[in-house]
């Protein structure tokens, strides 16, 4: 099945494939957000442990899916072959640093004093739905710089890599839609109107994928830096977000096996599918 997925991918045009892509990714985003309607609430330790496998994944996926490729396709040796990762990392985190600071967002388990961004007095669902669409702007955009690499042929891009990304950010994607849908039925949102908010946080992801993929097809000479970027834009969400998002309770040992959980699983999917 897997197979047919991955060869049927290969045979499209890669901005389609990186857009339904990241359509899955979407989805499951979504299907995190529809438990809203089975449930009435959710289990701190659970959700604490799937926090930090979100975090363990995007780490994961930040080395063996986009530094380590970035590295191997640079030209030259020694230090003149991993300036372009350095330079796209480094710019990566710092366009995730100027969102951070300009984005108004609540980061899940924050209360709403500690709002981060410019200062609205925008309702805290609204800011909790801005905390999950910064954390899926990198992820939609390393989907879709790593099927534009492939489809320009560059060493080190594969089609099974660029799938196993998609699965890895599409499996720490479903607690993110549950994080942002249960807080606001808790709130007294209906069930429809919570699970609406809690798919909206991912809609990005398709957008950011596209741009990637075509981007990397239009100016392939980018590619090194582009998979960089998104890796740098990654780890500045897991450092600055994730992270702090799971110390907030007695559940931090739970969080950091999350953690390696996710870090595990992403790196076995990468190396066996890529």
């Amino acid at each position: 099945m897997l197979d047919q997925v991955i060869h049927y991918l290969e045979s499209i045009n890669p901005i389609l494939a990186a857009l339904y892509a990241t359509l899955f990714t979407w989805g499951l985003t979504a299907l995190g957000a529809s438990m809203v309607f089975f449930f009435k609430g959710m289990n701190r330790a659970v959700f604490d442990g799937a926090l930090g496998f979100t975090g363990g994944v995007m780490v994961a996926a930040s080395f063996w899916s986009l530094l380590n490729p970035a590295i191997e396709m640079s030209p030259g040796e020694g230090f003149s072959k991993v300036i372009p990762a350095a330079v796209g990392f480094f710019l990566g985190a710092l366009f995730l640093f100027g969102l951070d600071k300009i984005l108004p967002h609540l980061h899940i388990n924050f209360n709403t004093k500690e709002a981060e961004g410019v200062k609205t007095p925008w309702h805290r669902t609204t800011l909790l739905v801005l905390a999950i669409t910064l954390h899926n702007i990198p992820e939609g955009l390393a989907v879709g710089v790593l099927f534009g690499g492939v489809a320009a042929g560059f060493d080190g891009a594969t089609i099974g890599g660029a799938v196993a990304l998609a699965i890895g950010i599409g499996l720490q994607n479903f607690p993110e839609g549950f994080a942002v849908a249960m807080p606001m039925r808790r709130q007294g949102a209906s069930r429809r109107k919570s699970f609406m908010y809690g798919q909206l946080s991912a809609i990005v992801e398709p957008i950011a994928g596209v741009l990637g993929a075509w981007a990397v097809l239009t100016f392939q000479p980018i590619l090194p830096y582009a998979l960089a970027f998104a890796a740098g834009a990654m780890i500045f969400v897991v450092v600055e977000e994730v992270i702090p998002e799971t110390q907030r309770d007695k559940y931090t040992d739970i969080a950091t096996m999350g953690f390696i959980g996710g870090f595990i699983i992403m790196m076995i999917m990468d190396v066996g599918l890529g």
